[in-house]
Parts: structure tokens; sequence; C-alpha cells
């Protein structure tokens, strides 16, 4: 199998709701994104898909969604009160799952890239995302 990853980064906060310890507090993380993808067949030129069309499109969302803001559980009211009160900000991304690495890199394998990769005729079938330089999560399909 042939396949290509491109590397996207991007900082955020979060706190992942209910933690046992002090990662319940609101922090912040230059994450890494390492996105995965396959096709059956590679291109004309030898590629599974350009590189600058994963940054275009998963790149963008990040940029969009979690880039420079807060990743917060849609559940945690607490959180989400406390940084809503920052005027002209943007507000923070409801996350439908609690925002550990692990619970980021699957929603992206299993939401985002699918949609927004759903004409290129590939397929992410891996997403590593770093939260810190020694710490790491992998969704695979």
């Amino acid at each position: 199998m042939v396949t290509c990853t491109k590397r996207l980064e991007f900082d955020y906060g979060h706190r992942v709701f209910q933690h046992e310890s002090k990662c319940r507090n609101l922090h912040g993380h230059r994450g890494v994104a390492e996105i995965t993808a396959y096709a059956p067949e590679q291109d004309s030129l030898g590629r599974i898909i350009d590189f600058s069309v994963l940054k275009e499109r998963v790149g963008k969302w990040i940029d969009d969604n979690w880039d420079h803001n807060m990743v917060l559980f849609d559940q945690d009211v607490e959180a989400l009160k406390s940084v809503r009160w920052i005027k002209d900000g943007r507000e923070p991304f409801a996350a439908p799952f609690n925002p550990t690495a692990e619970n980021m890199a699957k929603y992206l394998l299993e939401v985002v890239c699918p949609e927004v990769l759903k004409d290129t005729g590939v397929k992410v079938v891996k997403v590593v995302l770093h939260e810190t330089p020694t710490g790491r999560a992998e969704a695979t399909l």
C-alpha cells in the first residue's frame, strides 16, 4: 500500500472535562496533526493526492475551527461560559466529544476528513495528533 502524509501545525486551548489532575484546567498546546491518505491507485504523476490539497482542505478546516481557539466539550458548560466573555472573540469550538488527543484524532479521521475530501477519491486512513512533543494519539481505519 502506498500512502502520503501531510503535517499540519496549529495552536489551540482546551481542558479535559472531569480530568482527575491539572488537565481539568484551561490550557494550551502546539498541536500537530499528521494526515495519512490512501488511494487504490496513484495518479498519472505518481501521487496519492497533492500535498497542497490536504493543506487547503484539512488545514483550512483546522484553521477555521481549532487554530487559536478553545476546543471544549459541548457538555462542559462551565468552561464554555468562562471563555465566551471575550468581546469580539470567536466562539469556542463546542466539540461533541471530550477534547482529548485521542478524541480529536478520531474526529479528524471519521468526520472532518471524509467531509472535506469527499470529491478527491482518497481516503484518510490514519491521523496522528501530537498534543505535546512527547505525547501523541493515533486513530486508524
